[in-house]
């Protein structure tokens, strides 16, 4: 995948998804295929090879569905897109339940439909992978943050040519995240986690990383704080609500949530005193602000979903599928002149924040990008840190 393909694609892509994923209007009236995949009408004819004409796309959900807010629905809607776009046959594929069985069942569903190339977002898709990639070889299987240490943990040691794998360098997009809030004036900072996972990790410790460095310019370290905790769920309730009602009670003065949906359980305890929160993966803006209050989510690290979709399909489509085959890619930042092209950034069409400026936040991408800046992406301990950071045992 070249940079330049990448870049263009980036800036088209990664401004639909976020508009999409900022809106109240989800698409419920989408129906997933089980047994058999819901009517749709004609593909308008496109100017493709025959080849292409016998492409079609499907798309399996995780544990969630494509409402929500994250994952599954930037996933489902940059697929649909691409496939309306190209004339191509789409459909997404529900699982009966968060189990590997069923995302196979789903795999098979979509396999006896007739759809060959699959797309799937999330770790929780080693399993199902490992089970059906080799039994399946004329379907190409493009998976969204699965990693290494996924693969292997499903016993998966060398990926079979009809599959590729994306993952992101969430750790620069957390880095970003705290030094920007740290430089905007919060001192009093939290960090919730959804699972600790891999991924979830990296954007843990890169917000760590981030308000150190942040801190350490403004001589403030002695002053900031950071509480630090996994819910160990992607989901928020009553439990992390009260550990978020706790923190904020307490002088913490704005939350990364980061993961899934727990960000329900900040948001709650936020908008009873006045606190904030940073979105993760799209820019949340939209959905936290709806639920909690106009100016509750300040920024959100995000990375290129969407536009690692559209790339990688394109690529399909143009016979391409030999620069993937095999592959795990690891995206991250491809421009220190551009911060929207890259595959890790703040969402700069949704700014609110007033000290940190968005030409602070490029001098910050231009330092990253050419090394003056680096981060560290070891998640074997939490950083060393001049500011204080109190872990806390999981909520669950």
């Amino acid at each position: 995948m070249k940079k330049k393909f990448l870049a263009v694609l980036m800036a088209a892509t990664m401004v639909a998804s976020l508009v999409a994923c900022g809106s109240t209007e989800a698409p419920a009236t989408e129906t997933p295929a089980t047994e058999e995949p819901a009517t749709e009408e004609a593909a308008p004819e496109a100017d493709n090879t025959e080849a292409t004409s016998d492409i079609k796309i499907a798309m399996i959900t995780d544990s969630g569905d494509i409402t929500d807010m994250s994952f599954n629905q930037t996933t489902y809607e940059a697929s649909d897109a691409f496939a309306k776009a190209n004339g191509l046959d789409f459909q997404y594929y529900k699982p009966t339940e968060d189990s590997d069985e069923a995302r196979t069942a789903a795999f098979n569903n979509a396999v006896a439909d007739g759809y060959n190339v699959i797309v799937v977002p999330g770790y929780l898709f080693a399993g199902m992978i490992a089970s059906v990639a080799d039994s399946n070889p004329e379907v190409r299987i493009i998976a969204l943050d699965v990693s290494q240490g996924d693969f292997e943990g499903a016993g998966v040691t060398e990926l079979p040519a009809n599959v590729c794998s994306f993952t992101y360098q969430e750790e620069l997009a957390g880095y970003m995240a705290g030094y920007a809030v740290v430089k905007e004036g919060y001192k009093k900072l939290g960090f919730l986690g959804g699972m600790a996972v891999p991924a979830v990790v990296r954007y843990g410790y890169g917000f760590v990383q981030g308000a150190d460095a942040a801190a350490n310019e403004l001589g403030i370290a002695s002053d900031v704080e950071v509480n630090y905790v996994y819910g160990g769920q992607f989901f928020g309730d009553e439990a992390i609500t009260a550990t978020m009602d706790t923190w904020y009670s307490n002088g913490t003065e704005i939350v990364f949530a980061c993961g899934g949906g727990i960000f329900t359980s900040a948001g709650e305890a936020a908008k009873k005193v006045d606190g904030k929160l940073v979105g993760v993966d799209v820019d949340q803006s939209g959905t936290i602000d709806g639920l909690y209050g106009e100016g509750v989510c300040v920024t959100s690290a995000m990375k290129g979903l969407a536009a690692t979709v559209n790339a990688t399909l394109t690529d399909v489509v143009a016979g391409n599928w030999d620069a993937h085959s095999g592959k795990i890619e690891n995206l991250g930042i491809v421009s220190g002149d551009d911060p929207s092209l890259n595959y890790v950034q703040l969402p700069t069409d949704t700014w609110s924040m007033k000290n940190f400026t968005v030409d602070d936040y490029k001098a910050l991408v231009k330092s990253m990008a050419d090394g003056t800046v680096t981060v560290d992406s070891n998640i074997d301990a939490m950083p060393t840190t001049a500011i204080k950071v109190t872990t806390f045992d999981n909520i669950h």
